[in-house]
């Protein structure tokens, strides 16, 4: 009888049979090989950027070769306007204060732009010079000490006294914005003009207005 029924082939129902084939796949055992979810994920993104090469290769003219030549058209023109605008720092258009530290004499922006220069750090003896030329404005009281000015603003205040001097001014204002937040790189030509500002600004003598020539007043 036992031998009997060890003839008798086992015929298993097709659905308990699927869940103990799953049950059995789904031990340890059988996945010590598998990739891991992040190699997983990589290998669809591979997938998915070979896709889009081979996708964005039959849709230019030339195939392969044309793509990787419009590439390297893309590389060169971004390469080249890098160069000739420098980094960008801030949104166009916008205007930082002139001065960014606490309070310092004219005496001492001068002092710190000619060490900035002889080390050729331009940039930065640029800016201390516009603020050398902007404190001793106000050190003479041709302007009034403002928090939060602006050197496009400090220009243009200083211009009403000074109006043979006016353009340079506000050429030296967009200089120093330039440098200080369009990512322009100064020289040391760039330097010398605003120092020669400075000194020059130093020998000028105010235009006296209306109301304070009436009453006699003088300027320093």
């Amino acid at each position: 009888m036992a031998g009997a029924r060890g003839d008798i082939p086992v015929d298993t129902p097709r659905d308990p049979a699927r869940e103990a084939a799953r049950r059995e796949l789904s031990k340890p055992l059988y996945h010590q090989n598998d990739p891991s979810l992040l190699r997983r994920a990589l290998d669809r993104f591979w997938d998915w950027v070979d896709d889009l090469f081979n996708s964005a290769s039959g849709a230019t003219p030339g195939g392969t070769l044309g793509l990787i030549a419009v590439a390297v058209l893309v590389l060169a023109l971004t390469a080249a306007l890098w160069w000739r605008l420098g980094t960008p720092r801030r949104i166009p258009g916008t205007a930082g204060t002139l001065f960014d530290e606490g309070p310092r004499s004219a005496a001492e922006h001068r002092t710190a732009a000619e060490a900035h220069a002889a080390a050729g750090r331009w940039n930065q003896a640029l800016q201390e010079r516009m603020r050398a030329v902007v404190r001793s404005l106000e050190e003479r009281a041709l302007l009034d000490p403002r928090p939060g000015r602006t050197a496009v603003e400090a220009a243009l205040d200083a211009g009403h006294p000074l109006p043979a001097h006016a353009d340079r001014l506000r050429t030296a204002a967009c200089e120093f914005d330039a440098v200080t937040y369009g990512g322009r790189t100064a020289d040391q030509d760039a330097y010398l003009r605003m120092r020669e500002l400075d000194l020059d600004l130093q020998r000028a003598k105010p235009q006296l207005s209306p109301a304070t020539a009436g009453a006699g007043g003088t300027a320093p």
